[in-house]
């Protein structure tokens, strides 16, 4: 072991690492200069939309609007860099199979569309036409359109996501599987239940009006850094944040603006949280059910002392269903059941409740770190519950906030890609484009993965994303995609999907979000994207083009719906040469972007109406509803708790990567550096294993289904998480989880709660 693979973490996030990381992967991408000055058209109203996270883009906007991760993805984007026929010449998909993620992503942009020889086991480039024809034969011959999978990453355009819905419905299938179905899915299904509306209810402004600030499952520091700039602010006038959250993330801290000169200047930085809880993995549900009963007892003592109620009972009566049994049941949760699942104690959640009752108006915001349960959807509508006891949705400065991640993923699901489409969605596409789209529902991620393995599903179609690695289980996935008939990649960059080429596969390379999009007059295209504040917003690239053979996302899934089912029920080629008709079309089939091309040329675009935050619920009880229910049986973590030397294990990004693209090998914050296959536990459960930091182990996986699930040499890492709570970085980690282990209502993966032990890594190998 290198004695120096484990060092000091900064003093905050932000700062001068932050710039100095921002140096280092402009210069690494080879066109520091490109990278630079796209830069300044990041987040702007005449430019492009960053292609890393949500995080909504202020009203008043300053000429830098990006954060050090949103660095990474423009250099990266804009590298110089090129992955060529003659890269693939020389390289076999069998050699390419044993590069690391951070490899293939080095290898720089593709350049021409490739499809698979299985004889040399190459790829080899092909003309544009071919590939849509050879694709098109192939979709065609399968007895039904049920056959294809049609993935869709968070990335993609509304305009892009809306032509793809379309195509696969006139096609004839709802199969969606989509990144969604991996992060947030928990969020849209229990926001619907609970106030009838699948998205967050505040807008970015609201930060700068709330007394409180709740962070719940979340890292803003790595996952949306700019999101770090309006907490601080909130932190600076006197709000109080208040972080829940397993592991001791630096950015939730202290955080130094890199554009504050005088801050710069000085080496100063401000505090972040105010109050910092460490629950257990999955113990957010019990902390919130416990603050929700230190509310009633103190709305109990209030009424008896003659004083007004805690809660906002004209709110309850008016808005709410419910409540009275959702009343009950946390009086039937008993303190011991509440600090044993959740991990805190009663004193840290009366405190914590305590500082939401004296505040007026609060938000809550959560990310995968709620989602990635098993319990995730009604861990999600106790969230709900507790902010709805003192009215803390639909009024200024407050409100629920779901962090989405993909810079798109809330867009294309608003779009159209969903395998449970509502009816009205079908209806509006029936009336307007005259054809009878499929009603029947279709596969999310697992859904599609069982089918594949099965031989339901015969092929594959991934419009971006990273689908191999992104999901569970990886050798199965492999398994699953290996198998196939056909599978087709729209990419910018090489992965390892694009690895376990199907019987037929295909690489079409697209355009970054940076790049300019030309249509036949020679004049630049603009997409839109919607961030997770429900703004609608245009992007227009300003770089060239990473070479002459690229096509857009739009043009490429025009051109595959046009050879598999020529000009109808559009003329797909005339779509993909204006997106202005597009819009029109989307407009037409969703009537909350009427006046669409007009009011997307806005700077900052325009607010999709959400009808909770106006106090209207879409709801089977047409109010926003209690849900009532217990407590879990058990949490992952009580079950390991049961089985001496077992622990829960939580996936997560490191500071040098956005979901399955590995930039580097340092995690700056958590004071890793050069190297990925580290384990995060406790100093005293280390202690109790007998093994120290650095020491190298096998990882196991503990879900009991006959299927050995192995991550092999990661090293000990100490760090504050709580006894019993382990933390490694995905995709190394995907192997331990089992891909039966899914979210209750949301077939979500459990990647936050896996159960796993440990055994010494062979020390021949050492």
């Amino acid at each position: 072991m290198k004695a120096s693979f484990i060092g000091r973490k900064p003093k905050a996030a932000g700062g001068w690492g932050a710039l100095t990381s921002c140096g280092k992967q402009l210069l690494a991408s080879g066109a520091p200069l490109t990278g630079a000055r796209a830069l300044l058209k990041a987040n702007q109203p005449n430019g492009f939309d960053c292609p890393g996270c949500a995080w909504g883009d202020p009203e008043h906007g300053s000429s830098f609007e990006f954060c050090e991760n949103g660095v990474k993805a423009v250099a990266w984007e804009a590298t110089d860099r090129r992955t060529t026929p003659q890269f693939f010449r020389d390289h076999t998909v069998t050699e390419l199979r044993t590069w690391s993620d951070h490899d293939l992503e080095h290898t720089g942009r593709l350049t021409h569309p490739m499809r698979y020889n299985p004889a040399t086991d190459k790829y080899e480039a092909i003309a544009w036409d071919e590939a849509f024809k050879a694709i098109a034969d192939i979709l065609r011959g399968f007895d039904t359109p049920n056959r294809v999978e049609f993935y869709t990453s968070g990335r993609a355009s509304n305009e892009a996501a809306f032509l793809y819905q379309l195509f696969v419905r006139a096609y004839g299938t709802n199969n969606f599987p989509d990144c969604s179905n991996m992060c947030h899915e928990a969020s849209g299904v229990a926001l619907k239940q609970s106030i009838g509306v699948g998205k967050g209810t505040v807008l970015l402004e609201d930060f700068e009006k709330a007394d409180a600030i709740f962070v719940v499952g979340q890292n803003p520091g790595t996952n949306h850094p700019r999101m770090l700039g309006d907490l601080r602010r909130a932190a600076e006038r006197g709000a109080r944040i208040v972080v829940f959250n397993p592991v001791r993330e630096r950015g939730l801290e202290r955080f130094a603006d890199p554009q504050n000169k005088l801050e710069m200047l000085h080496g100063g930085s401000a505090p972040i949280a105010s109050d910092y809880l460490q629950p257990r993995l999955g113990g957010d549900l019990a902390a919130f059910r416990g603050m929700a009963k230190a509310v009633f007892a103190a709305d109990d003592e209030a009424l008896a002392a003659g004083r007004p109620s805690v809660l906002d009972r004209s709110f309850l009566a008016q808005h709410t269903a419910a409540f009275e049994a959702y009343r009950a049941a946390v009086d039937a949760t008993s303190w011991e059941a509440i600090e044993d699942q959740s991990g805190l104690t009663r004193e840290a959640l009366e405190h914590a409740a305590r500082i939401y009752m004296n505040a007026h108006r609060v938000i809550c915001t959560w990310a995968m770190g709620v989602t990635q349960h098993r319990h995730s959807v009604i861990t999600i509508r106790e969230i709900t519950n507790f902010m709805l006891l003192r009215g803390n949705i639909g009024k200024p400065g407050a409100g629920l906030c779901p962090v989405r991640g993909h810079s798109n993923v809330q867009g294309d699901r608003t779009v159209g890609i969903n395998e449970r489409p509502s009816a009205a969605f079908l209806d509006a596409l029936e009336r307007e484009f005259n054809f009878r789209p499929p009603r029947e529902p279709g596969h999310n991620v697992l859904g599609a993965v069982g089918a594949m393995l099965d031989g339901t599903a015969q092929a594959f179609v991934g419009l971006g994303g990273n689908f191999a690695r992104a999901t569970p289980d990886s050798p199965i996935i492999a398994k699953a995609l290996s198998g196939l008939r056909l599978t087709v990649h729209i990419a910018t960059k090489l992965n390892h999907s694009h690895l376990v080429p199907g019987r037929d596969s295909f690489i079409l390379p697209c355009l970054g979000r940076t790049e300019i999009d030309l249509n036949s007059k020679g004049v630049a295209q603009l997409v839109t994207v919607e961030d997770s504040m429900s703004m609608v917003h245009g992007s227009g690239g300003i770089n060239p083009p990473a070479s002459p053979y690229l096509r857009s996302e739009i043009a490429i899934v025009a051109g595959i719906a046009n050879a598999t089912l020529g000009p109808w029920p559009v003329d797909w080629l005339a779509l993909a040469d204006d997106y202005d008709q597009i819009r029109e079309l989307i407009a037409r089939v969703l009537p909350d972007f009427h006046d669409y091309n007009r009011r997307v040329r806005v700077p900052r675009g325009f607010h999709l109406r959400n009808a909770a935050r106006e106090l209207e619920w879409l709801t089977a009880t047409g109010k926003a509803t209690f849900w009532t229910g217990p407590l879990p049986e058990a949490t992952e973590h009580q079950r390991a708790r049961m089985k001496q030397g077992h622990f829960v294990l939580q996936t997560f990004r490191s500071h040098d990567q956005y979901n399955t693209t590995i930039y580097g090998m340092d995690d700056r914050y958590r004071g890793v550096y050069g190297e990925r296959r580290v384990v995060f536990m406790h100093p005293d459960d280390m202690a109790e294993l007998g093994v120290a930091a650095g020491e190298r182990t096998d990882i196991v996986g503990a879900f009991e289904d006959g299927v050995e699930r192995v991550a092999r040499d990661f090293r000990f890492v100490p760090y504050d998480i709580p006894r019993g709570c382990v933390a490694g970085y995905y995709p190394e980690m995907n192997v331990l989880v089992p891909l039966a282990s899914a979210g209750d209502e949301s077939y979500t993966p459990t990647s936050k709660s896996v159960i796993v032990s440990f055994r010494p890594y062979p020390k021949a190998v050492q």
